[in-house]
């Protein structure tokens, strides 16, 4: 804790890039996986292939990563592109999967509610689909960021900056507070912005906090209204 407050200004510093590393990943990561991941559902076999895909991506070690990825897009392996890209094939693995999941929970008597009314495919899913599946994608989103921030100081064994720095640093110096700096500065990164998002979140999706439906929610329940009516019609017509 002492080696913490002595380099206070040094390790922000560190922290600063550490959080690039770690952000701009998982932003990448989100702008990838959103319109994929709204392709791919509805589309079984696309689905079943993008799965798989992100599956296997998961499987393969970051170190691993960090060594292909250099010279497939020639750049150095000490370079921060190289961790960037790194991270972003993670996180838009993971995310692939938690988007068409994430839709799935969208009840469907609002999707015939809203294809009822006239909503092309687009602007169902940005309108209707992804602000009611947005609970469950935030989860994801948190675990992504997380492990972002945690798989960064892997970075520090090929030479990039980051907090990973104090990892490989004090074992070298065979000095543990540097290394309990490190571990207790990743800690509250993680947790703060575990947190800031699931403020976030939930800011975003008002109407699943109990007693506050809210106007979203409210209209909603009046979209639906076609969506029954024209089940219930259907029922009738089968009977």
């Amino acid at each position: 804790m002492r080696y913490l407050i002595d380099n206070f200004a040094d390790i922000m510093a560190i922290t600063r890039t550490h959080l690039v590393l770690a952000l701009v990943p998982l932003l990448l990561g989100l702008v990838l996986a959103i319109p994929l991941g709204a392709v791919v559902h509805g589309r079984r076999w696309a689905r079943r292939i993008a799965t798989t895909a992100s599956s296997l991506v998961y499987t393969v070690p970051s170190l691993a990563l960090f060594v292909v990825i250099p010279p497939l897009v020639g750049i150095s392996a000490i370079d921060p592109l190289n961790v960037i890209i790194a991270l972003t094939v993670y996180s838009t693995a993971l995310l692939l999967i938690a988007v068409p999941a994430a839709l799935d929970t969208v009840p469907a008597a609002v999707v015939d509610a809203a294809d009822a009314i006239g909503y092309r495919r687009l602007r169902r899913t940005l309108t209707v689909d992804l602000p009611l599946a947005l609970p469950v994608f935030v989860a994801t989103v948190r675990v992504v960021t997380v492990t972002n921030i945690a798989m960064v100081s892997v970075g520090a064994l090929i030479g990039v900056g980051g907090l990973g720095k104090l990892f490989t640093q004090g074992y070298q110096r065979d000095y543990p507070d540097q290394i309990v700096a490190g571990i207790i500065v990743i800690l509250a990164l993680a947790l703060f912005f575990d947190r800031l998002i699931h403020l976030v979140g939930r800011l975003a999706t008002p109407w699943t906090r109990a007693g506050a439906p809210g106007r979203f929610a409210r209209r909603m329940q009046v979209a639906e209204a076609p969506g029954r009516a024209a089940g219930d019609m259907r029922r009738k017509d089968r009977g």
